[in-house]
């Protein structure tokens, strides 16, 4: 397979800076499966957990995604007992606003003093100062867009989050929170095998935003067929190469994989030295579109 070393990481798959100056490698990794049985609880295994988060600074890797929900709590209290005090290079991203009762039951709460309590539980966990990205998990229907997105705006002014980002959006409910306040990324589930965003992603590539992909690296299949044939070509996974799409589709593209294993931490990392042709990129988003 294709192997990585920490000096290479950047070089492949290169830097983008959210909101204009912070900036980070591009591919990142997601803290959902550091959960029990990746939604809910503790993890499985608390060392490991811990392993995964300081190999993945070794590897280069800068750009940390988590939220509140995540266990609850637990990703966040995860990632600053393993990084904490943080390296300079790297940035955390939280979410707030999608609360859970129990596994799979997520509920949207975009009231004001809502945000408010969580930013502040979120900086505690976290152990920092200022949130480098505090993105809106989900706009909640019942709570007008304008005292959401401006309860994040009030938090910014106040020095305690640095940039904010939505989830699970529209262009048009960009647009909206954008004459709002400055909005530097957005993250919707995108990947080979579901392209329903691409709107979006080309609106995020000529506004200079940030797209984070969830999900980054699901429903595809590989056993045969093109993907199958270019995973082979550079003696790769079919889970490298689809990363590795994501990072040649777009350069604002920031794909955040998880994985709660230390193994298949290395084996995604290494997607960003894959170099993929014109003709193969084509190929792929043929085979997606």
């Amino acid at each position: 397979m294709t192997s990585m070393t920490t000096d290479n990481l950047a070089a492949p798959s290169g830097t983008f800076s959210i909101g204009g100056d912070l900036p980070v490698v591009r591919l990142g990794y997601g803290t959902m499966q550091l959960t029990g049985a990746g939604v809910w609880g503790p993890p499985k295994d608390h060392d490991e957990a811990i392993a995964v988060l300081r190999r993945s600074v070794e590897l280069g890797i800068t750009f940390f995604d988590t939220a509140d929900s995540y266990g609850p709590v637990v990703a966040e209290e995860l990632l600053a007992e393993a990084l904490h005090p943080y390296a300079d290079d790297v940035v955390i991203a939280t979410k707030v606003g999608l609360t859970r009762q129990g596994p799979g039951i997520w509920t949207p709460v975009g009231v004001p003093a809502y945000l408010r309590q969580q930013a502040e539980l979120s900086l505690r966990r976290l152990n920092v100062e200022t949130i480098d990205l505090f993105q809106l998990h989900r706009i909640d229907p019942a709570v007008p867009l304008e005292d959401q997105v401006g309860e994040l705006l009030k938090l910014r002014e106040e020095g305690k989050i640095r940039h904010i980002g939505l989830s699970e959006v529209t262009v048009e409910e960009l647009e909206a929170a954008q004459a709002i306040a400055p909005i530097a990324t957005v993250q919707n589930r995108f990947s080979l095998g579901t392209r329903n965003a691409d709107d979006l992603l080309a609106y995020c590539e000529a506004n200079g935003l940030g797209f984070i992909p969830w999900r980054p690296v699901a429903d595809h299949t590989g056993d045969s067929g093109p993907l199958a044939d270019i995973a082979k070509a550079h003696d790769a996974t079919v889970t490298q190469v689809a990363l590795a799409w994501l990072l040649h589709l777009s350069p604002v593209m920031l794909p955040i994989p998880g994985t709660s294993k230390v193994a298949h931490l290395e084996s995604n990392t290494a997607a960003a030295g894959i170099k993929l042709s014109d003709v193969e990129v084509k190929t792929l988003c043929d085979l997606s579109g």
